[in-house]
């Protein structure tokens, strides 16, 4: 059976919109080392088309001078979209349907660790959907006051804390998996 991990860049106030924005003060051999672990377990990167875009747009164009280039171009991807049809980025497969219909089956079939970097919306409907089994947050010690926050509306999302560190910069890494 194959898992579906997430990991996030959030503030201290939750807001997760436009890490690139505010995260990397706080990027460090400890952050690098967290990031890099997750994605040298993944089998597949699973994003939303949103995140794609930026991805594709920059990813292609490095390569093995910059961490995590060669392991993210060559690696299958998949993209939730209703809207992406031609996916430019070597290795990408666009999933157009029922997202969790998709993924459930997805699941099910070989041991895989699908990994999904950013791509909020998907999070929030793998959460809602319990498809999600494994929450990476990266908490950094900045409030933000405004943006996209990773839980808004909705009704009681119960997570288990199954692992906590605190890096050098102040960002808590915490890890927690579906339930009570």
């Amino acid at each position: 059976m194959s898992t579906i991990v997430s990991q996030l860049f959030v503030s201290l106030d939750g807001v997760v919109e436009a890490p690139e924005q505010w995260h990397f003060p706080y990027y460090d051999e400890e952050m690098a080392a967290a990031v890099s672990g997750q994605l040298d377990e993944a089998d597949i990167l699973l994003l939303g088309r949103r995140t794609y875009e930026v991805f594709a747009a920059s990813w292609p164009g490095r390569g093995g001078e910059v961490p995590f280039a060669d392991r993210i171009n060559s690696m299958p991807k998949l993209v939730a979209s209703t809207t992406l049809t031609s996916p430019a980025w070597q290795n990408t497969t666009v999933i157009p349907g029922p997202v969790s219909g998709e993924l459930a089956a997805l699941k099910q079939g070989p041991d895989r660790h699908i990994t999904i970097s950013g791509s909020l919306t998907l999070v929030r409907s793998l959460l809602r959907d319990n498809l999600l089994d494994e929450l990476h947050l990266l908490i950094h010690p900045v409030v933000l006051g405004q943006g996209e926050r990773l839980f808004v509306g909705g009704g009681p999302t119960p997570l288990r804390l199954v692992h906590s560190a605190t890096f050098a910069t102040g960002v808590l890494h915490l890890i927690y998996h579906p339930g009570a």
